[in-house]
């Protein structure tokens, strides 16, 4: 934007430069101060800002794993907030719940592959509303920014760090709200692979996602402020993002290893799958055994390896205790477990003939794991709640498991993606992190491919190796640093057999990333707070002018 953009006030057709004259009164440096009038407004008329919208929503999709190209979340955002740019309320709901439904739209259109449109359009629907609401914040605060930072240096620094604030909010509000939330989508989630994600060990997700969100934000806004030098303004961009990029990646140090088995069955462990009890038990039984006669401390199966709960049946605890003493070692095994008529997700730990501990996964899944409101569901869509035949209950062990004298933490599939249930494990004194998960629901798909790259950075967030073991893959071994130490190719059986490294470090961001993600999130609704007060000033100086 150049020195020709145009703002006005509810007051300037009455009074034409009315807010303007009022600002110039202003004793501060006429290199800082602007005399424009208080109300931004939209630098794109809203058919084009919808259209923006949509590319924006479409460039943040394809930032993220699969297609993994890591700048377009970046262009994502800026299109993104370019169309919020001086909207009304009114105009930045629509342009919200468009962009919105684009990006989660395709980004989650991998529920669609066995469970078709209805969940993937509901669950959409509902994200791309809050969508919305995080756009109508950040359209208001565009909107009424001159008349609450009324010089260029305010607006190039507190404007930037209060429109990514709200973004942050948005993201942290939707990752525990409904239903524990869904934590997906996050733009921080979108940088595993980028020169960025070394950045999330001292700031968190939330934190990492602010800093991009920032960051765009600001080379916005210096757009925006055309009386600054057009080289001047390329200089403070360039500086804001080495700013970002030169801040070493933490050192990740290690306490020795651990020799652990990991293995995927390959197994039809769907929801739709036609298979008989035991078969997902016996792939991986199989599989284990072809490794006979390696040295491991300890045997990991992903998500529902058992399907039979040893605990209830005594053949599936007798082929338990044959392969831990064929390979002698305990086994970490993800099975159903009904307890006092109760059913939970579980992670067990199996030695000596019986479950020395368990984990019960802490973030069972709305609409696949249990239903709620099951009454009313069942009345708009009776065939796909009748699919959720059982509700699991929402875990409340502690997050680790001392395995061979190893202190494991335990995660659950989307537990990964749950920032407390990680923060949980590294307080608890997680060494390394055993995170199993049953991906078979969504066939060759994306959502592989993000779950892992949640995974990953995980690993560098906590400075803890991640074992990410899957039925059908994407399985991986991660280093502390983010880097691969193994990997199994995808819908094939495999194994894989690794010194892991073992930490017991605490990094900056499992010391502050909760309290980052409170920080920048009450800024960007201080912010708010600031715009509305502004907004509603100039409202009376309009009624009495009027």
């Amino acid at each position: 934007m150049t020195t020709t953009e145009r703002v006005v006030t509810p007051t300037e057709e009455a009074a034409p430069g009315s807010v303007g004259r009022r600002l110039s009164r202003l004793s501060l440096s006429s290199r800082l101060v602007d005399a424009r009038p208080a109300v931004t407004r939209p630098i794109l008329p809203l058919w084009l800002a919808c259209l923006t919208a949509i590319g924006g929503g479409i460039a943040l999709t394809n930032g993220f794993p699969g297609t993994d190209i890591w700048p377009l979340t970046l262009l994502g955002v800026a299109l993104t907030l370019l169309s919020l740019i001086g909207r009304s309320w009114r105009g930045a709901v629509l342009v919200g719940l468009i962009g919105g439904f684009a990006f989660w739209g395709s980004l989650i259109n991998w529920l669609t592959l066995y469970l078709g449109p209805v969940p993937w359009l509901g669950l959409a629907i509902l994200e791309a509303i809050f969508f919305a609401v995080g756009a109508v914040a950040i359209a208001l605060v565009y909107r009424y920014a001159n008349a609450v930072w009324t010089t260029r240096l305010g607006r190039l620094g507190v404007l930037p760090v209060v429109i990514s604030g709200l973004w942050t909010a948005r993201e942290a509000i939707t990752a525990v709200a409904p239903e524990g939330g869904f934590s997906w989508g996050r733009v921080a989630f979108s940088q595993s692979t980028s020169p960025f994600a070394s950045l999330v060990a001292y700031l968190g997700i939330s934190g990492l996602s602010f800093a991009l969100v920032w960051l765009i934000a600001f080379v916005v806004q210096l757009v925006r402020e055309g009386q600054a030098s057009v080289v001047g303004r390329i200089t403070l961009a360039v500086a804001a993002a080495a700013v970002l990029l030169v801040i070493p990646a933490w050192p990740a140090p290690t306490q020795g290893t651990t020799r652990i088995a990991a293995v995927q069955g390959n197994t039809k462990s769907g929801l739709l799958d036609r298979v008989e009890a035991g078969d997902n038990l016996n792939a991986h039984i199989t599989e284990t055994l072809g490794l006979e006669g390696q040295n491991v401390d300890m045997v990991v199966w992903p998500e529902n390896a058992s399907d039979i709960d040893p605990e209830t049946n005594a053949i599936a605890a007798q082929d338990l205790d044959f392969v831990s003493q064929i390979m002698k070692a305990p086994l970490v095994v993800g099975t159903i477990a009904e307890r006092d008529g109760k059913y939970y997700n579980t992670s067990l730990l199996w030695e000596n003939g019986q479950v020395a501990d368990y984990y019960d996964k802490r973030h069972p899944v709305p609409f696949a794991e249990y239903m709620p409101a099951r009454s009313f569901f069942h009345a708009l869509a009776p065939a796909l709640v009748d699919m959720v035949t059982r509700d699991y209950q929402i875990g409340t062990t502690d997050t680790v498991m001392n395995v061979n004298g190893v202190t494991a933490g335990i995660s659950i599939c989307f537990d990964i993606t749950d920032d407390q249930a990680v923060s949980s494990m590294v307080n608890d004194g997680a060494q390394v992190i055993l995170a199993q998960t049953n991906n078979a629901d969504f066939g060759q798909t994306d959502e592989n491919l993000q779950q892992l790259a949640i995974a990953r950075l995980r690993a560098i967030e906590t400075g803890r190796s991640v074992v990410n073991i899957s039925t059908v893959g994407h399985s991986a071994i991660i280093g502390p640093d983010g880097t691969t130490i193994d990997a199994i190719a995808p819908y094939q059986p495999g194994a894989m057999v690794d010194n892991v490294p073992l930490s017991t470090t605490t990094t900056p961001a499992t010391l502050i990333s909760k309290g980052i993600e409170l920080l920048v999130s009450g800024l960007g609704l201080a912010g708010l707070v600031f715009a509305l007060v502004a907004a509603a000033r100039l409202r009376r100086i309009s009624e009495k002018k009027a």
